[in-house]
């Protein structure tokens, strides 16, 4: 049954339209984890280079997301989407209640941030958060209409600000709950700091590595006692 399924999986694949959301990285050929983070990278450095301009980066957490989807609004999406009706009964008969990532990719396909619908990231100049503002405003809308639940306690902001003069950055508010401004923040296996500077990460992986080092050592020392 799990070949069926990946075959099935494998087959919408091939029939989702090229006219999908750009900034959306997952299950499309040729793009990775990488591409996501490079390009949020590359909207926030290449913003910072005008004057008087910083960045905000609100990095989304969703409350129990798979269990929350209605099965009707995904098949409903799909066939927008241009899967066929035969195809799409046989996904809210057999994929209820257990919602596969690709599934739900293709639900959040309309939810249309600046980078991806993990992210938003705001390209703020002259203090106007305005836009920014409003697009978090449309995401919480977005959320509602599509019985999704933003986890505001694990959501999480970063501000990158290399201003001399800088101003203070009051919080987002979403629900009537502050999101927290974070220092750092691990987005897709990759620690992104505040000075978005490589050494949080650097040190992140240098350290994982001396203790997979570690256990190896003590592996080896131990086949040896034991060949000895």
């Amino acid at each position: 049954m799990m070949c069926f399924e990946r075959l099935v999986m494998r087959q919408i694949k091939d029939l989702l339209p090229p006219s999908l959301d750009p900034m959306q990285f997952a299950y499309h050929p040729n793009r990775s984890m990488d591409d996501a983070i490079t390009t949020t990278l590359h909207l926030a450095l290449t913003h910072l280079d005008n004057k008087d301009s910083y960045v905000r980066m609100l990095f989304i957490d969703f409350s129990s997301a798979f269990n929350t989807i209605i099965p009707q609004h995904l098949t409903e999406k799909l066939s927008l989407l241009g899967i066929n009706t035969s195809l799409c009964n046989w996904i809210l008969d057999f994929l209820t209640g257990r919602l596969h990532p690709l599934l739900f990719t293709l639900l959040t396909h309309d939810c249309t941030a600046v980078a991806d619908d993990t992210n938003v990231v705001g390209l703020i100049s002259k203090n106007d958060k305005s836009a920014y503002r409003e697009a978090v405003q449309r995401l919480s809308a977005w959320c509602k209409s599509n019985n999704l639940s933003l986890n505001v306690e694990k959501t999480k902001e970063m501000v990158v600000d290399f201003r001399r003069a800088q101003s203070d950055h009051s919080p987002l508010n979403i629900n009537g709950s502050n999101v927290e401004i974070v220092k750092s923040i691990k987005f897709l296996g990759v620690h992104l700091a505040e000075d978005l500077t490589w050494s949080l990460n650097t040190s992140s992986i240098t350290k994982k590595a001396q203790q997979r080092l570690y256990f190896l050592r003590r592996l080896g020392r131990l086949i040896f006692h034991l060949s000895s």
